[in-house]
């Protein structure tokens, strides 16, 4: 498959494009570390919003406290500065095999989708330390943008319809993510390039993977549903934005 063929659903499913005020701002040499910082964080939250939503909904008790030990190593070093490149490289592994609740009619499917997403997450975590740590590039810290909030403020309350958004929202994310990442890759230099290049097929299936979830867990029509959080995502994507980061909207220049 061709990549213009991989994401010609995506662009199908996204919206609108990433504005060209984004781009331009983004290939600028002075904003690679930005980027680089930024894209660090959104893998480990990628993998973390996976572990929660196994967690919540899908394991054991005992299989929920191997999936937080597994992911406790990126966690201290982003936020704890424990750790560096030659610690976390034999970390990407889970300690036990993971349990579904008893009786849960989409625990499997959950688990098996969830748990190679945050495996995938983990190895581009890594990846993207490698090229900052080769370029001295620091990881000095990141503030959340309004991006993923501003879609989480719109969850509904009850279950199971609170997971179906959580789920679409986690689509919307990825396929975001995918659709810059071959916008970006471009205007960056030879090693950058191939390295995005080389995200956008994981990037489309996780898409496909939160969006076959929230179907099957629905059990009925969402189109009403992921039109709404579409339109959601668009207005974030395309509206000013004060606050550069990777999914962040038109960039506000003072």
């Amino acid at each position: 498959m061709s990549y213009s063929e991989l994401l010609s659903p995506i662009k199908s499913f996204l919206k609108c494009d990433t504005p060209d005020k984004w781009i331009e701002q983004a290939k600028k040499p002075e904003n690679l570390p930005v980027i680089l910082r930024d894209h660090l964080a959104c893998e480990l939250k990628a993998g973390q919003t996976a572990l929660f939503l196994i967690r919540k909904y899908a394991v054991d008790k005992e299989s929920g406290k191997a999936l937080i030990e597994w992911l406790e190593p990126y966690e201290d070093f982003l936020y704890r500065k424990q750790g560096d490149l030659h610690s976390l490289a034999k970390k990407n592994n889970l300690s036990k095999s993971i349990q579904p609740k008893k009786n849960s009619p989409y625990g499997k499917d959950l688990i098996d989708k969830m748990v190679l997403l945050i495996k995938e997450e983990l190895h581009h975590f890594y990846q993207v330390l490698e090229i900052m740590v080769e370029r001295d590039i620091p990881f000095d810290g990141i503030t959340a943008g309004r991006y993923a909030k501003g879609m989480m403020k719109n969850v509904k309350t009850h279950e199971p319809d609170a997971l179906i958004d959580k789920l679409i929202i986690g689509a919307y994310i990825e396929a975001r993510s995918c659709e810059r990442f071959a916008k970006l890759a471009p205007h960056l230099d030879d090693e950058l390039c191939k390295f995005y290049v080389s995200l956008l097929r994981s990037e489309a299936r996780h898409y496909q993977d939160y969006l076959a979830l929230a179907q099957k867990i629905a059990g009925k029509d969402i189109t009403e549903r992921i039109t709404f959080f579409g339109q959601i995502e668009a207005e974030l994507i395309s509206t000013p934005d004060t606050d550069f980061k990777f999914h962040s909207g038109v960039p506000l220049i003072v």
